[in-house]
């Protein structure tokens, strides 16, 4: 029975995981512009079938779709129908785009390092094209490499000046560098630069799903600073750019939860779900419910998310760190969850992967280590609460009271409202930890 309401909460919420035969339009809903974009491309490479161009066109628009959709199919079409682009494109600077296009694809599957070692062969073509160079530092970003990932970013800022508008530069660079900056604990410039971006991307006529994502990020910039009037309102405009965007009605979501406000927040969870099924938000729901005594409901959420999980293999790679994370905060499949995370960390040793590792092993009871990994996550100073929430729990298992204390304070004083559960365990962690030790007062 929970299997069969499990498959039926997936078709409803989006097809995601359907099968698609090659350049056959699809449609999810009303016809969107991407949706029209891609029948029109369709049309043209049957009409020429050994244009490059045309294919790399399609392959775009492919992954477009999947931006807008978060239909993992349409991943496999977009790279399909790239490297029929390559396989007809000149072997000099016209393979660039393709090529381009390609990177980001492996982007999204969490290809990273095919997705590093395409740009740098797009690089490779000396077509000078700015997107190589911005895509080459997301990959070193989302490995992990981050002094490797600024200077990408310093080279599209540094060839930029001169050969792109300003404007085409900021929406290009200023979101990228704000999530570095935000990495290192610059959270007022990494705000400043992402109002840089979003006014960039206003003025450039950017896809409504870009706009979006843009309005989402700096979201998170102030709720992880505790504004959530202001994370309020990035959210709202990412859902006024583009009502579909169910990264920003979640986020809108999780505001909603910190101001208390529960059946909204349980409302738009259920709206971002029915968008797509992510399993963060899945999961999210699932704690909402369980926080106002719906013990049945949140049961079916946390079911859910395992069944997504392992619906395919491409879900296998991109759910690896949220299934860890959520096998250790559910305390269940505890040497699975570690599995997982040793499997992430293969693949990227960036911090929020070391942060995954280190809170699954605190869950193993195996401390020592965790702390050893916190303190890799920990390494940029990020002014993340939940980081900081994982740090001091960790050393509160290892009796180091004065940094366990440190850390939860920090937690909540970068915001107080960080987790709908979490939160309150800090404060009683703290005030325990206090009344035992009067230098902590």
């Amino acid at each position: 029975m929970v299997k069969r309401l499990l498959v039926t909460l997936i078709l409803c919420a989006a097809s995601a995981w359907s099968q698609t035969a090659p350049f056959e339009s699809r449609r999810l809903g009303p016809t969107s512009e991407a949706d029209k974009q891609i029948q029109t491309l369709q049309d043209q490479v049957k009409g020429a079938p050994g244009d490059y161009a045309g294919y790399d066109g399609l392959g775009s628009a492919y992954f477009q779709k999947a931006r807008e959709t978060g239909d993992i199919a349409f991943y496999d079409l977009a790279e399909q129908t790239l490297k029929k682009a390559l396989d007809l494109a000149p072997e000099d600077f016209r393979a660039a785009d393709p090529l381009i296009h390609m990177a980001l694809v492996y982007m999204g599957e969490h290809r990273f390092p095919d997705a590093l070692a395409t740009a740098q062969k797009a690089i490779g073509t000396g077509s000078g094209n700015l997107a190589a160079f911005a895509i080459e530092g997301d990959a070193y970003t989302d490995i992990g490499d981050y002094d490797e990932a600024a200077t990408a970013y310093n080279t599209v800022q540094a060839l930029g000046r001169a050969i792109s508008s300003p404007l085409a530069l900021a929406y290009m660079i200023d979101s990228r560098m704000a999530y570095l900056c935000y990495l290192r604990g610059d959270s007022a410039e990494a705000v400043r630069l992402m109002k840089s971006a979003i006014a960039a991307a206003l003025q450039t006529n950017v896809p409504r799903e870009n706009l979006a994502w843009l309005y989402f990020e700096l979201g998170e910039r102030y709720f992880q600073t505790g504004d959530l009037g202001n994370a309020d309102l990035s959210y709202q405009s990412g859902i006024t750019a583009d009502p579909n965007h169910y990264r920003s009605v979640a986020g809108l979501a999780k505001v909603r939860a910190a101001q208390g406000k529960l059946e909204e927040s349980i409302q738009l969870y259920q709206r971002s779900i029915a968008i797509i099924p992510f399993p963060v938000y899945v999961a999210e729901l699932g704690d909402i419910y369980k926080k106002v005594g719906r013990v049945h409901e949140a049961q079916l959420q946390y079911d859910l998310v395992e069944y997504i999980g392992h619906l395919s293999k491409l879900n296998q790679v991109l759910a690896n760190r949220e299934l860890a994370l959520f096998y250790a905060d559910q305390g269940i499949k505890l040497p699975e969850a570690l599995e997982l995370a040793r499997k992430e960390l293969e693949l990227r040793h960036d911090i929020y992967t070391w942060d995954t590792l280190a809170w699954v092993l605190y869950r193993n009871g195996r401390f020592q280590e965790a702390a050893e990994g916190i303190n890799k996550a920990l390494g940029l100073h990020t002014n993340d609460s939940l980081l900081l929430f994982h740090a001091g729990m960790i050393y509160h298992s290892l009796a180091e009271d004065s940094e366990a204390a440190d850390f939860l304070t920090r937690a909540l004083k970068t915001n107080q409202h960080f987790h709908v559960s979490y939160a309150a365990v800090a404060s009683r962690t703290l005030e325990d930890l206090r009344s035992r030790n009067a230098l902590l007062r």
